[in-house]
C-alpha cells in the first residue's frame, strides 16, 4: 500500500464523514435535520416536504458536489470499509464499526464536534471528549437555510394566491443571507442584557406558555439615525437563526387608504405563517403617530389596526419576535408605547464606544492609526457616520494605489465628512 498524501487523507476524511453521517442519520429516528451540517443538509433537502428524507444515499456525484472531490475513487482507495457500486456510482459503508473506529483514530475532534450526527454517535465512544448537546447548539438549524425559507414561501404562494401580492410588501431574508452580525456591532450593556433575555425566552417558549406568560418579545428600538437600530434587528436574525420579515410602514401605506389596514393585517398574518421568525417594522412612527390631530378617519383606522395587530401577536404563542424601530419617538403616543414590553434606547456613541466602533471597522484593514484620537475628534458622530469616514479614507487611499491607511487618511476623511455635514445643515436650515 502506497503512502497517503495530505490531499488523499483529506479526501478520505471528507468521504468517511459523509458516509458515517448518512448512516447515523438513517439509523437514528431521534435525529432531525438540525443534526446535519448545513452543507450536507442543503444538498439532500427536499423542498416538497421541507425536510431531509430517510434514507440518505451517497453517490459519487453527491461526494463531488458536497465535498468538492472530483477523483472519488482515489479518495476511497485506502478505505477498506467503503464499497463502490459501479451501477449508480453509489458508495456505502460495508462495515460500519470498522469505519467508525477508523474515523475516531484520526483524532479529528474538531470535525466531529462540528457535526451533531457524529457527536451523537461518538459522545460515549472510547472516552472521546465530545458533547452532542454542545455540537447541536452550535450547528445552524434548518430554519436558517435559504432552501427551507424558499420552500415555505413557495408553499404559501401555492396555497393562497394573495400571498404573491403580499410578498411585494415585505423583504424576507434567510438568516444565512443577513450580512449584519452581533459580533460586528458595538452594543451597550443594556442592549446586550435585553438580547440575552430574548434568547432565553426563545429557548423556553414551552415553559413560558405553560405558566401563561405571553407578553414577551415585543421591543421598540428608539434613537437617532445611524445608531444601529436596524442593523441590530437584522443581526438578531443571524444570531437566533430566525428568518427575517422586514417591512417599512411607508411600503404598506396604500394610496387607497382603506387598503392600508388590510395590508397591516396581511403582514402580521404572513409572519405567523413563516414562524418562528423576526418581524421587523422599520419607520414605526410613519403610521403609529400621535392621534391628537384631526386626521383622516382611514389613517386612524390604520393606526388602530396596527396597534391591535401588535396586541394579538406573541413570541410565546406564535413564535414571532416583534421588533420596531423609529428615529422619531416623540411622534408616538402612549397607546403605541405601551404595546411594547421593552423600549430599548440607541443613543449616539460616547467616546469609548466610538473608539470600539472604529476598532471593529478597521480590524480587517491594514491601518496604522490611533483610534483614541479619532474618537475624540468625532463627538456627535453615529456608528454609521464612522463607517462612512472609514469608507472615504479607504477610497481615497485606493485612488493613490494604496491599501494601507495612515492616521492622516482618517483625519482628512473626518475633516471632509464634517465639512459636508456642515454644508448639509446650512442648506436644510435655509
Amino acid at each position: 500500500m502506497g503512502l497517503e498524501t495530505g490531499s488523499d487523507k483529506c479526501g478520505a476524511m471528507e468521504v468517511a464523514e459523509l458516509l458515517l453521517t448518512a448512516d447515523i442519520y438513517n439509523r437514528s429516528e431521534n435525529l432531525t435535520e438540525d443534526d446535519l451540517p448545513p452543507r450536507i443538509r442543503k444538498h439532500y433537502f427536499d423542498s416538497e416536504t421541507r425536510s431531509v428524507k430517510r434514507p440518505i444515499y451517497v453517490t459519487a456525484s453527491d461526494v463531488q458536489q458536497i465535498c468538492g472531490i472530483q477523483n472519488v475513487k482515489g479518495a476511497i482507495k485506502d478505505l477498506p470499509f467503503v464499497g463502490f457500486e459501479e451501477f449508480g456510482s453509489q458508495l456505502r459503508l460495508t462495515v460500519f464499526d470498522l469505519g467508525a473506529k477508523w474515523f475516531a483514530n484520526q483524532k479529528d475532534l474538531a470535525r466531529i464536534k462540528s457535526n451533531p450526527a457524529l457527536a451523537y454517535f461518538y459522545e460515549n465512544y472510547n472516552s472521546l471528549d465530545v458533547s452532542y448537546a454542545d455540537s447541536r447548539s452550535s450547528n445552524r438549524p434548518l430554519l436558517a437555510d435559504r432552501e427551507w425559507l424558499d420552500a415555505r414561501i413557495k408553499e404559501l404562494c401555492r396555497d393562497q394566491k394573495e400571498s404573491e401580492d403580499l410578498l411585494k410588501l415585505v423583504y424576507i431574508k434567510a438568516p444565512e443571507d443577513v450580512r449584519d452580525s452581533i459580533e460586528g456591532l458595538v452594543l451597550t450593556a443594556e442592549q446586550k442584557a435585553e438580547i440575552e433575555k430574548i434568547e432565553k425566552a426563545l429557548m423556553n417558549r414551552d415553559y413560558l406558555r405553560k405558566i401563561g406568560l405571553y407578553e414577551i418579545g415585543k421591543l421598540l428600538f428608539v434613537g437617532p439615525p445611524g445608531t444601529g437600530k436596524t442593523s441590530t434587528a437584522r443581526s438578531l436574525s443571524s444570531w437566533f437563526s430566525l428568518p427575517l420579515v422586514e417591512v417599512r410602514l411607508s411600503m404598506i401605506t396604500s394610496q387607497y387608504l382603506g387598503e392600508t389596514s388590510k395590508n397591516i393585517d396581511k403582514v402580521f398574518e404572513l409572519a405567523k405563517k413563516i414562524s418562528p421568525c423576526i418581524l421587523l417594522i422599520d419607520e414605526f412612527d410613519f403610521v403609529a403617530k400621535t392621534r391628537t390631530s384631526d386626521e383622516h378617519g382611514a389613517i386612524k383606522r390604520a393606526v388602530n389596526t396596527l396597534l391591535k395587530a401588535i396586541d394579538e401577536i406573541s413570541l410565546v404563542e406564535h413564535g414571532v419576535l416583534l421588533l420596531a424601530a423609529t428615529n422619531h419617538p416623540q411622534l408616538l403616543d402612549y397607546a403605541a408605547w405601551r404595546r411594547f414590553d421593552r423600549v430599548l434606547g440607541f443613543p449616539l456613541p460616547d467616546s469609548e464606544m466610538r473608539r470600539r466602533i472604529l476598532d471593529k471597522v478597521l480590524s480587517r484593514i491594514d491601518a496604522d492609526v490611533d483610534t483614541r484620537e479619532l474618537a475624540a475628534l468625532t463627538d456627535g458622530y453615529s456608528g454609521s457616520d464612522l463607517r462612512l469616514v472609514v469608507r472615504e479614507a479607504v477610497l481615497n487611499a485606493l485612488v493613490e494605489d494604496r491599501r494601507r491607511l495612515a492616521q492622516d487618511d482618517l483625519l482628512k476623511a473626518i475633516d471632509d465628512f464634517g465639512r459636508r455635514m456642515s454644508e448639509y445643515r446650512r442648506s436644510t436650515n435655509t
